[in-house]
């Protein structure tokens, strides 16, 4: 069995003039959030054995704020997060996915397609609360029978569904 963690980074501010979206920081919400969604994921025994984060500054700031809170294991820095598709995203997890965890913190609507397209099934609770949208700092979590280098559309089950909110 595996887990993959699809995490969509916190709430980041609007871009200053002559900023670019890339460089946007995480809002003071958006910092809270992370430290939260990090205890909800540590208390919940989700500890991923990989971590792949976007480079785009609100990512990283994610990062560090679930950091602050709980292990998220080796990690990797990559370019394509920001700018690749769901299907993009899948071709990265069956890349560096193993039998273990793998976390992705990245962006929508990429993450929320791919939550999407990777649950076959799932808790009832966790695909109703998915099929109202993926706010910032949201998690899905889901389960994999197999290996994530095998992970494809369908095969998975949305085991949670979390946001800060409804922490």
């Amino acid at each position: 069995m595996s887990r993959l963690y699809l995490l969509r980074h916190a709430k980041a501010g609007w871009a200053l003039p002559g900023m670019r979206d890339f460089d946007r920081p995480l809002d003071a919400s958006g910092r809270v959030d992370a430290q939260t969604m990090g205890a909800a994921m540590r208390s919940r025994g989700y500890v991923p054995d990989l971590t792949l984060c976007s480079n785009a500054r609100r990512a990283k700031e994610t990062l560090e704020g679930l950091a602050g809170q709980t292990d998220t294991g080796k990690v990797l820095f990559l370019d394509t997060l920001y700018s690749e598709d769901a299907a993009g995203y899948l071709r990265l997890i069956r890349e560096h996915g193993g039998p273990g965890s793998l976390l992705v913190i990245g962006h929508n609507p990429m993450t929320e397609d791919l939550a999407m397209a990777v649950s076959g099934d799932g808790d009832e609770t966790a695909r109703a609360m998915l099929n109202h949208g993926f706010p910032t700092s949201g998690l899905a979590v889901v389960r994999f029978l197999d290996e994530l280098k095998k992970a494809a559309q369908e095969t998975g089950y949305l085991e949670a569904f979390l946001t800060p909110a409804d922490l």
